[in-house]
């Protein structure tokens, strides 16, 4: 091909220039801006810490309820949320649940019905659930309370973040 049949003309060589400009432009503000909006979703979830909750000396084969706070972050924002846990020692081995129904989420209090006696009861929808955390049959809630990752130092209980059971 000559120059000749391959010409472009002074008003669409500004005209490219100008579109390609104004495009790196907006893609140079453009791009920080999403990847500034979309940041916290796209961390990977982190691991909670362990919070040391109680003294392995405290625990019966009851279960007792203790009351703890954890660091929370929520994208940009960071604040202390209280939470708890049932936690009762059986044959040597601790065990730490959640108190947060997995039915609709209301909390659930240890022994406190007449008609579930010796059971996790939820007085929301009378949701049950033996010492293990299993849900009792033909109660609403479909699967058991979630247990905590624990471990223990010192004679210190410390809970990590809540898991269903498998």
């Amino acid at each position: 091909m000559s120059e000749k049949d391959h010409k472009v003309s002074r008003r669409q060589f500004l005209n490219y220039s100008l579109t390609g400009v104004g495009g790196f432009m907006a893609a140079g503000i453009t791009l920080p801006l999403v990847r500034f909006a979309l940041d916290p979703a796209l961390k990977v979830g982190e691991d909670t810490e362990m919070v040391a909750v109680a003294q392995v000396n405290e625990l019966t084969n009851e279960p007792k309820r203790f009351d703890f706070k954890v660091n929370q972050v929520d994208a940009w924002y960071e604040s202390e949320v209280s939470r708890s846990a049932w936690i009762y020692e059986e044959e040597g081995e601790i065990i730490a649940l959640s108190p947060v129904c997995t039915h609709l989420g209301c909390t659930v209090d240890w022994d406190t019905s007449d008609d579930q006696p010796n059971r996790f009861f939820c007085p929301c929808h009378y949701g049950a659930f033996e010492k293990d955390g299993t849900n009792v049959d033909r109660t609403p809630p479909t699967q058991p309370l979630f247990l905590y990752d624990h471990e223990v130092r010192n004679g210190t209980v410390y809970l990590g973040r809540p898991r269903p059971q498998v």
